[in-house]
């Protein structure tokens, strides 16, 4: 890790060992697997991983058939979850409600107990890590023109977020004091292209990310070993960034291929990304006069 942990701005915590998952294959537990993040994330992973997909009793299951073993059961429940996490490594835990207009009433049980249970079932069942699915909502109260980074404190822009922010924080001390190694991330807007190619989807422009671009942030997740807890920022390589992805990319080795500046057809022809400057080391069009002497003594361009 590049970063040391004494020397940390407190958004990761680093495992003092490498848990093993006994050989073969990841055995993944997807929560809210009939949903949109989680069927996506099933399809394209079918033969990468072993895979459990949970659904509430009653949910459709036909985008999941033959993915994996589909089992039954609700957050509210928590001797169900520990029968669903069996044998079971990592959690990617997607479900919840996802409505950032949703009400205290319609919150709690789902965003907060349903998290809550999510992750003592995974401590009681010996799940090495859980996933959990944060939002952009949990910092979401920041001024429009502020990138916020991971070690930045929360800000909820509406009880949506609160409920993100408490997951946040729940995960972190099972991480911390309970052994659990627990990495949320933070959401934006997961859309399909053909939505942000609409004018309506302009707003987009800095929180989107891109199916497949999400899927690889979750996988890398999955497979890290020596993360104990981190905060990430799932968005593109959009131009404009709302959230920092620096943390992602330093500890996972997120490498997002999709921006959406060229995806929308408002913006598109306008070839943002030749003709405006990150002001970052990460910009190839940036030049610096010590990134160049560094170079040129360890041979790395």
């Amino acid at each position: 890790m590049p970063r040391k942990t004494l020397d940390m701005p407190q958004d990761f915590s680093i495992a003092d060992a490498r848990p093993a998952d006994g050989g073969g294959k990841i055995r993944v537990l997807v929560t809210g697997a009939a949903g949109r993040i989680g069927s996506y994330f099933a399809e394209h992973n079918r033969d990468r991983y072993t895979l459990r997909l949970m659904v509430r009793p009653g949910d459709n299951t036909d985008k999941i058939a033959g993915l994996g073993e589909v089992v039954k059961a609700d957050l509210s429940d928590l001797a169900a979850l520990g029968r669903a996490m069996t044998d079971i490594n990592v959690v990617v835990h997607m479900a919840g409600d996802p409505n950032p207009s949703a009400t205290w009433n319609d919150l709690l049980q789902t965003n907060i107990i349903g998290t809550y249970n999510t992750l003592i079932a995974a401590k009681a069942a010996g799940v090495r890590r859980v996933i959990y699915a944060s939002s952009i909502h949990a910092v979401s109260g920041y001024p429009a023109d502020v990138q916020v980074k991971t070690n930045e404190p929360v800000n909820p822009g509406d009880v949506y977020g609160v409920s993100k922010c408490f997951g946040e924080a729940m995960g972190r001390y099972m991480a911390e004091q309970e052994g659990l190694s627990v990495i949320c991330l933070r959401i934006g807007g997961f859309q399909p292209p053909e939505n942000l190619q609409k004018e309506s989807g302009l707003h987009m422009l800095d929180a989107w990310v891109s199916h497949r671009d999400l899927d690889q942030l979750i996988r890398k997740c999955v497979d890290v070993q020596n993360l104990k807890f981190a905060i990430f920022h799932g968005l593109s390589n959009n131009r404009f960034k709302r959230l920092d992805i620096s943390t992602a990319r330093e500890l996972v080795g997120y490498e997002p291929q999709d921006d959406a500046t060229e995806v929308n057809e408002k913006v598109k022809d306008l070839h943002l990304a030749e003709q405006l400057s990150t002001h970052s080391q990460h910009d190839g069009a940036q030049k610096s006069g010590i990134r160049e002497e560094v170079a040129a003594l360890t041979g790395k361009s």
